[in-house]
């Protein structure tokens, strides 16, 4: 995995749970990339087309609440999602996250300091989070490398097989 990232900012609020992230009703959906045809549709309609080119979805307090469903954060992935940052995550969707390859970042401040459209840079190795377009900088903590090199296999799974195979 690039252990930077850029891209624009898409926000949202506090308390974005899994239901809303991706409605029960698209669980019967196995193909990932038809998952991610739905991912948070019902606060912004045009979320998908918004994020096809890649963005970093900002979010708020308790981001990812709800269920504990995994096709959740896969829907976030495959939609164009490349990271998302928020105050605090619920812990299973966070773990989830991981295990399916999409960076998540907890920083504290960044609701009140990002917009959507902003550009943002984040350097995973390094714990550092800006913006491009108002300068505002965070340090967060850094990712141990273990989780660096889940994301850059693409998930869990497919980090467990690579390093099976290395033997």
């Amino acid at each position: 995995m690039n252990s930077e990232i850029k891209a624009k900012a898409i926000k949202f609020g506090n308390n974005i749970d899994t239901d809303v992230i991706l409605p029960g009703k698209y669980l019967i959906l196995v193909d990932p990339y038809e998952l991610g045809k739905h991912a948070l549709e019902s606060l912004d309609a045009d979320f998908v087309n918004k994020a096809k080119d890649g963005v970093i979805l900002i979010g708020g307090k308790n981001f990812g609440c709800g269920s504990s469903r995994e096709q959740a954060p896969l829907a976030l992935k495959y939609s164009g999602v490349k990271c998302v940052i928020a105050e605090s995550f619920a812990r299973i969707f966070f773990r989830n996250s991981i295990n399916i390859g999409l960076p998540v970042i907890e920083c504290k401040g960044i609701s009140d300091a990002v917009e959507s459209g902003d550009e943002i840079d984040v350097n995973f190795e390094a714990g550092k989070i800006e913006n491009k377009s108002n300068g505002k900088k965070f340090q967060v903590e850094k990712l141990p490398p273990f989780i660096l090199e889940i994301f850059g296999d693409g998930g869990l799974i497919e980090n467990l097989l690579r390093r099976m195979n290395k033997k």
